[in-house]
């Protein structure tokens, strides 16, 4: 496993296009792009991030689009407002594939009791998406978010049983403990599927700290992942205010190495 970085990790305070030369600074070859507005999903754009991906030799693992955004509104009861936000989800698709990224990072839906959610309807959307994210050569990565449904296990059951085609995996520790889900019981219904993994750290009071900074038993996580078979990179994803400086992300960096 390598470990890489995500851009989202300077949010707000580096704009994207800078963020890749600063991951590499940091010691960093591999990492996921954050595209933070709609303007960064067209193709001027992305080829400017992609002459930096290749000035700096620094891989792309994914791409996490302005989620929030366009994302829960893929499965809105309005066709038109689903056709429109699909045009987003077209764009990220194909920067991911011009970046050679082999992810796209997915939230989806907001959070709802799962009673009163359309099964078939939902299925059919995941298809489309699926299918789509294929044509270009990328996985679709379902991520575990507390506030979306993805933070159900029984809705990731669902999605990952009845998709036609294959749907797979983005692991993010922190969000699991928002959602007061234990890390394990994700990594077990996600299980070989998992193609990207967001590594942090967490305590009693902080639910979202640098690797190392809390008491995740990393040991315990490695080994689970490692009887799922998962060999992709671990990604460091926190926010920019869980660090003072970047030495902190290089000392993450350096503690993770040490489970591997």
């Amino acid at each position: 496993m390598e470990i890489g970085l995500s851009s989202a990790s300077f949010y707000p305070k580096v704009n994207t296009e800078n963020s890749i030369a600063l991951m590499k600074k940091l010691g960093f070859n591999i990492g996921e792009l954050f595209l933070n507005s709609p303007s960064e999903y067209d193709e001027d754009f992305i080829k400017l991030l992609l002459e930096e991906k290749d000035k700096n030799s620094f891989k792309v693992n994914s791409i996490h689009g302005f989620s929030s955004s366009f994302e829960p509104f893929l499965f809105d009861s309005y066709k038109r407002r689903r056709e429109d936000m699909f045009i987003y989800f077209k764009k990220i698709c194909k920067a991911a594939k011009l970046l050679g990224a082999e992810c796209y990072t997915f939230h989806g839906m907001r959070r709802q009791d799962l009673s009163f959610v359309d099964h078939k309807f939902i299925v059919e959307i995941y298809n489309k998406l699926v299918y789509t994210a294929m044509e270009e050569g990328i996985k679709l990565c379902q991520e575990n978010v507390s506030w979306c449904m993805s933070a159900d296990v029984k809705f990731l059951k669902m999605i990952k049983e009845e998709c036609q085609y294959p749907l797979y995996f983005t692991f993010d520790i922190k969000q699991s403990y928002k959602a007061k889900v234990e890390p394990e019981e994700y990594i077990d219904i996600m299980d070989s599927r998992i193609m990207n993994f967001h590594i942090n750290d967490r305590d009693e009071k902080n639910l979202c700290l640098l690797p190392g900074k809390g008491n995740v038993t990393y040991r315990n996580l490695f080994n689970k992942l490692n009887e799922k078979g998962y060999s992709g990179s671990g990604i460091i994803e926190v926010y920019s205010n869980n660090y003072l400086n970047y030495d902190e992300l290089i000392d993450a960096k350096k503690f993770l190495i040490g489970f591997l």
